[in-house]
């Protein structure tokens, strides 16, 4: 019993680790996205400044507007991977 509970132990701390690696990850993605977000706006904003109203910048409003709407950001209700590990590898069967 005491070794199923160590294995166990193992396990979740394994576990742990990835899930804190894989948290990381996602803040790293989520601020890279912010930072494009922003330039994207930025640039947007220049562009309809400098061809005023005229019928071009009709498409460059409707991805401002895309762009403007929040995205999802990874946390607690984030869809769990496919496969744990991260890496392809098969979750291990307990014994």
């Amino acid at each position: 019993m005491e070794r199923l509970n160590t294995k166990l132990y193992l396990q979740n701390c394994y576990i742990m680790k990835e899930n804190e690696r894989l948290r990381k990850a996602a803040l790293l993605l989520n601020q890279e996205n912010q930072t494009l977000l922003s330039e994207l706006k930025h640039r947007l904003a220049k562009s309809a400044a400098a061809g005023g109203n005229n019928n071009s910048n009709n498409g460059a409003a409707a991805v401002a507007a895309a762009a403007n709407r929040a995205s999802p950001k990874p946390g607690i209700d984030a869809a769990p991977p496919a496969q744990a590990g991260g890496k392809g590898k098969p979750a291990p069967k307990p014994k």
